[in-house]
């Protein structure tokens, strides 16, 4: 049976080929004919030479959101080759919230450029979302919105509406409510005002129900309340109730992806911005401190077997029976280290529940170490003939497992309150606890009771 095809796959296939080829006006039509989200795709499916040379056949139109979609090392290594003049005409091709976006990558004098070359009410709106963290809602806020006041009539509502020639801004699915001052009221959603008596008042059609994101909000909280409540826009306040703008589901589909990717390159020790092409010195030097880290909690670990080398000498068994050990702790508290820190990144988990996730990771834990010692104890039985070794080997996997899902569910919480990142930092201890303590409960009781 042959592998499905992928369209985009299929694209990028032949876009190499046609570069291969030196048919470079073929290139520039099919890289021109793609949405700005694909030319993304296949810029970072490419060699940097090959990158650099696609990126000066892209029509100078759409460079602004193509930039959008690049990850953060490939996006810096782009806008260091293009001139001041063509990075200011590719920021002012975007919206308020793409342009916030952007303008966090450019160098400082850039930025000023930018924002010199802005009207005012575009440089407001800017000002709006570059006042905010990256991380939290007023950093996503568009500020293009369509605001109406409760006290007009929906026929004047749908008059004011078709002021807009070019179409309303996208994913608006309702317009704001607010008062005189600009304080939020709630939303009236389009299908209500197409179906309602035009004569009646936006009071009267409003809902009163929507919830408004405060811009300090956490990006994670946002994204967890669109998914929640299946929106497609929401509007966000400040600490006055003052309308911002609002975020859009397509802001949030990105948080959504760059949390799975942090989520995903963590557990080797890579970032999600990591350049799959990038140069080797810069990949090495990025690499070598996780390598570094690992490398202190081997030895940490080889230490502690050393101090059993006698025991070892004496009785062969512990060493092939040692990864065993290690193994099966490794595994159970990756199990637990995974839900926790999946819990952290959805809001799920914090330290009010942790007592319930810990009671209840201990109880699993309990249960299969009583289920897999006995497994493992019987296989050692058959293997070496020692009821003693493998009567050892049993505690010491039962020691092992308590011990690393104890560590997997308390670890995120705990490098998260000391401002590490538990996606990156938290395998690699993980492993050094099970590696550590299985080595010492095994090799410990067998000095103690063998020897």
């Amino acid at each position: 049976m042959e592998p499905e095809s992928n369209p985009l796959t299929d694209r990028i296939d032949a876009l190499h080929a046609v570069l291969e080829s030196g048919s470079v006006k073929k290139a520039q039509r099919m890289l021109n004919a793609l949405h700005p989200a694909e030319i993304g795709h296949v810029i970072e499916s490419l060699p940097p030479p090959q990158r650099q040379l696609l990126w000066e056949l892209l029509d100078p139109n759409i460079e602004g959101e193509a930039l959008l979609y690049l990850h953060d090392d490939v996006r810096d290594d782009i806008l260091s080759r293009m001139s001041s003049d063509r990075i200011l005409a590719a920021a002012e091709s975007l919206d308020s919230d793409d342009l916030a976006a952007l303008i966090r990558d450019l160098p400082s004098t850039i930025t000023w450029e930018v924002l010199n070359s802005l009207d005012q009410q575009r440089r407001e709106r800017l000002e709006i979302s570059l006042a905010y963290p990256e991380d939290s809602a007023g950093a996503l806020v568009n500020s293009d919105t369509v605001s109406v006041r409760p006290e007009v009539t929906l026929d004047v509502v749908m008059r004011f509406l078709r002021r807009y020639k070019d179409g309303l801004p996208n994913l608006t699915d309702n317009l704001i409510v607010v008062n005189r001052a600009g304080r939020y009221l709630g939303v009236l959603y389009l299908s209500d005002l197409l179906t309602h008596d035009p004569d009646e008042s936006v009071a009267e059609a409003m809902t009163l129900d929507v919830q408004p994101i405060l811009a300090t909000t956490n990006a994670r909280e946002v994204a967890s309340r669109f998914e929640a409540h299946d929106l497609v826009s929401a509007p966000v306040i400040d600490d006055q109730g003052q309308v911002l703008g609002r975020i859009t589901v397509d802001d949030v589909m990105d948080l959504i992806r760059e949390e799975a990717e942090h989520q995903f390159m963590g557990q080797a020790g890579l970032s999600e911005t990591e350049d799959m092409f990038a140069p080797v010195l810069l990949s090495a030097r990025r690499r070598a401190l996780w390598l570094g880290v690992n490398l202190l909690t081997a030895f940490l670990a080889a230490w502690v077997i050393g101090r059993f080398e006698a025991t070892i000498q004496q009785i062969v068994a512990l060493a092939v029976l040692m990864p065993v050990v290690a193994s099966m702790g490794g595994i159970a508290g990756t199990q637990t280290l995974t839900l926790a820190i999946r819990g952290i990144a959805i809001g799920q988990l914090s330290v009010k529940n942790i007592r319930w996730l810990l009671g209840k990771e201990m109880a699993v834990a309990l249960l299969n170490s009583l289920i897999w010692s006995l497994v493992v104890a019987g296989i050692a039985f058959l293997w070496f003939g020692s009821r003693d070794i493998a009567l050892i080997i049993a505690v010491a996997i039962a020691l092992n497992l308590l011990v690393a899902t104890f560590t997997g569910a308390l670890l995120p919480l705990l490098l998260r309150r000391l401002g590490i990142d538990p996606a990156l930092a938290g395998g690699v201890i993980l492993t050094t606890v099970t590696d550590v303590v299985g080595f010492m409960a095994f090799l410990g009781l067998a000095t103690l009771f063998l020897l």
